[in-house]
């Protein structure tokens, strides 16, 4: 695979991950946000399992009780972050839910120093204060006007932050990706569903009035597009990669428009493109620097 085909996989990945926006808004005419977090996400693990199990025969040690501990750590915050994502999607666009959920890429570096003491990039409060700003254009200059969506999905990016630290953390002690998968996608089809047991109806024709939408978030969204990224970013460099799957959020604002006629105040235009900025600063910056500072140390030593 070539560089650039591997960069239109990527590019495609942010598409299947844009398009999941309209998928889960879609579902909810037919089910509660919580019983299609529950479907999707068993969905995902009922196809994630078989590879997980032939990952398991060719391991070299078996899990420990500590890998279970960080599976189940990284499998609730995934939880916190779909559940609050699908639920705040009742009450904002497709096109805010997807530039907010972005915000994950600013509250990484932030939430590791504040937790585990891991000084960020200075990048990073820029980027902030640029996120920040965007924030108050998106609402048009009134605060006031967010809806209570918009604040969830900020707090879904808390926690998609949150499954990311702690995934990283689970890989380097465990070194099983697939197992880890599986592992989070049943903690949260199963603490959503106990959830939704008590706070929400279930009709099985909600469950097939849905199931185009629950395919594409359990299949694409949730199963295919991963291994894509997976794949594809091996023949990338991690700053390209970055500048494509952060297209995510423009293709989440595309398909919004087109499938669901929504657009924004005037000002909003201009949070989404700082939104999007802030996104693209803090993960290419460092990336940068880091390159940098590996070619400058290259060349000393030929020197």
């Amino acid at each position: 695979m070539t560089r650039i085909q591997a960069n239109l996989v990527l590019l495609l990945t942010a598409a299947i991950w844009g398009g999941g926006f309209i998928a889960q808004a879609t579902a909810m005419d037919e089910m509660g946000p919580f019983w299609f977090v529950c479907v999707r996400f068993l969905v995902a693990a009922i196809i994630t399992l078989p590879f997980a199990l032939a990952e398991a025969r060719r391991a070299t040690r078996p899990l420990t009780r500590g890998d279970r501990w960080s599976f189940t750590g990284v499998g609730l915050a995934l939880l916190g972050g779909a559940g609050l994502q699908q639920a705040g999607l009742l009450t904002t666009t497709v096109t805010n839910a997807s530039f907010l959920t972005g915000l994950y890429v600013v509250f990484v570096p932030v939430i590791s120093l504040l937790v585990f003491r891991r000084a960020p990039h200075w990048i990073v409060w820029p980027g902030a204060l640029m996120a920040l700003t965007g924030i108050y254009l998106l609402s048009d200059g009134d605060l006031a006007a967010l809806q209570i969506g918009d604040l969830l999905m900020i707090a879904c990016a808390l926690f998609w932050a949150m499954q990311i630290i702690l995934a990283g953390n689970a890989m380097q002690s465990a070194g099983r990706p697939l197992a880890l998968s599986v592992w989070q996608f049943v903690i949260t089809a199963v603490g959503a569903g106990l959830f939704a047991l008590f706070t929400e109806p279930f009709h099985i024709d909600a469950v097939k009035g849905a199931a185009l939408e629950i395919l594409y978030a359990g299949l694409l969204s949730s199963g295919l597009a991963f291994v894509l990224q997976n794949i594809a970013q091996r023949y990338t460099t991690a700053p390209q990669a970055a500048i494509f799957l952060s297209t995510e959020a423009l293709f989440g604002a595309l398909f919004g428009a087109i499938f669901l006629a929504e657009s924004l105040p005037g000002g909003g235009y201009v949070g989404c493109a700082l939104l999007f900025a802030a996104i693209l600063v803090v993960e290419l910056v460092p990336e940068w620097h880091r390159k940098r500072r590996e070619n400058t140390a290259r060349a000393a030593e030929i020197a």
